[in-house]
């Protein structure tokens, strides 16, 4: 018979073995019970990668976040962390959107910077949804501003400095997110976001279509705009102005009609009321003493890339201003 210290060798012996014959799956270590966790790593461009991410928090649903990664990136090395720009989809599109549709891959004054671009859903909208008062998934706005961000700083480089932008849907995310979340982003950009939702029934009824826009309830993102109104103005960024008065915010947006950027002939209706919405917000950021507003309303100009792609630039100089370690983080 083996003596027992001699099986114990041999049985350590072997662990060790396997351990360099398995190769290490390229993803996150482990998350905690009951936390969000990576399942899957792609790089899927020059400095981009795509992580699978299972959340609890979408109902144990897996989904994509695209990283813009920065020059010298490395999740492995535990010391080093980046600053951040979280750059957020519209409606209808996903986390592919901003690298198909812009050059935000080849912009230069971002290799000094992890751009975090994550699902959000195809109708999404950035929240919690109601549920008829049931909660539950999909839960989009824990899954990023919790979730996603605890893992992508444990082991992704992601640091603590983080501005915040978006389009259309996600630019009233993106202006949610930094009100409703103190302390979380040093700066807002909003590019045709849906600024005021409640600003009147036109935007209300136009939201409400969009909520039912995959053929389900539209009352189950907020609740109905009158029973659940404190819902509504709970996620309506004028209704959170006073929370924004301390951040540099951008506000962008046209007014719906052909513009330079624009094929001959097309309008858009939802520009022309997100650009009402936004001027609302403008102008009550203004009566709170806001001191740290750009907006850029540039009159022609429909619901289109070409126009966003544009105002990213525009608002990139004052993002990663933001992000400078010289700046202390707004309270």
């Amino acid at each position: 018979m083996t003596p027992a210290p001699t099986i114990r060798r041999l049985l350590l012996a072997l662990a060790a073995l396997l351990c360099t014959l398995v190769p290490h799956a390229p993803t996150a270590a482990a998350a905690p019970r009951g936390g969000a966790e990576v399942v899957a790593v792609e790089r899927v461009a020059d400095r981009q990668v795509d992580l699978s991410v299972r959340s609890p928090a979408l109902g144990d649903r897996t989904v994509n976040v695209r990283l813009l990664t920065p020059d010298g990136w490395n999740p492995k090395d535990r010391h080093r962390h980046w600053p951040t720009l979280w750059l957020l989809h519209g409606c209808c599109g996903d986390y592919t959107s901003w690298t198909s549709m812009t050059d935000v891959a080849n912009i230069e004054s971002l290799r000094d910077v992890l751009v975090v671009m994550p699902e959000a859903g195809w109708n999404g909208w950035y929240s919690d949804w109601w549920n008829h008062g049931q909660g539950g998934a999909p839960a989009w706005e824990t899954f990023h501003t919790q979730e996603l961000r605890r893992l992508l700083e444990r082991d992704w480089g992601a640091g603590g400095r983080r501005v915040v932008a978006g389009l259309s849907m996600g630019g009233q995310g993106a202006l949610m997110y930094a009100a409703r979340h103190p302390g979380m982003f040093r700066a807002a950009a909003a590019y045709s976001g849906s600024a005021h939702p409640l600003l009147d029934d036109e935007s209300v009824h136009r939201l409400m279509g969009f909520f039912a826009g995959q053929g389900g309830d539209p009352r189950d993102v907020w609740g109905d705009p009158v029973a659940q109104r404190a819902i509504w103005a709970a996620h309506d960024p004028y209704h959170l102005a006073r929370r924004l008065t301390s951040l540099p915010v951008y506000l962008s947006c046209g007014d719906g009609t052909t513009g330079p950027l624009d094929p001959p002939g097309p309008t858009s209706d939802l520009e022309a009321d997100f650009d009402r919405q936004n001027h609302a917000l403008a102008d009550e950021l203004h009566r709170l003493g806001a001191r740290r507003l750009t907006t850029h309303f540039y009159g022609p100009g429909t619901h289109a890339w070409a126009y966003w792609q544009r105002e990213l630039h525009a608002s990139l100089p004052m993002l990663l201003d933001a992000l400078s370690p010289e700046h202390p983080p707004v309270p």
